[in-house]
């Protein structure tokens, strides 16, 4: 089963789209939108630079360390705030925040197996061994022939021009 084919720039649109949601009511600390903002980006530059590895890594590398960063942030400030609204109002503002936050950190490890195929396609040739050979590819080049055709059988008896008799044994 083949992945289907994601847009880079999809990616980029839902996460900023969830990160600015997430932080509509203003419950997270700064450094959860300067460090999503940042990735978006950097994954804004891997989109500029199509045939660059570098920028995909560093995008997929950076979704990495924000899925560490949001769980911290969230787990810190979500009970400083967590049923102090003075109104209904702020109240529902608060929660929808709170689920975008969460939405946007669920879909961060799916993004990242898009963004490795994407740095694979790139030329990317680290390879990551999951046991599922759709999703990390099969590498195993040992049924392929050389380039120069099939090589003959190697005797070495043969093409040094002895002849060694078989029947004495």
């Amino acid at each position: 089963m083949a992945l289907p084919v994601v847009s880079l720039k999809m990616i980029i649109v839902v996460h900023w789209l969830l990160t600015t949601w997430g932080h509509l009511y203003p419950w997270l600390p700064q450094g959860y939108l300067w460090s999503n903002y940042a990735v978006l980006a950097i994954g804004i530059w891997a989109i500029a630079q199509r045939d660059s590895v570098d920028a995909i890594v560093m995008f997929l590398v950076g979704i990495l360390i924000t899925i560490l960063m949001d769980i911290i942030d969230i787990a810190i400030s979500y009970d400083l705030l967590a049923g102090r609204q003075p109104n209904i109002a702020l109240r529902d503002q608060f929660r929808f925040s709170v689920g975008m936050a969460i939405l946007s950190l669920l879909l961060k490890p799916v993004s990242c197996v898009f963004v490795y195929q994407m740095y694979k396609q790139r030329g990317g040739d680290y390879n990551l061994n999951f046991g599922f050979p759709d999703l990390t590819g099969n590498r195993d080049r040992t049924s392929y022939q050389t380039i120069d055709g099939p090589e003959p059988p190697h005797e070495p008896a043969a093409s040094a021009g002895i002849k060694i008799s078989t029947a004495a044994y």
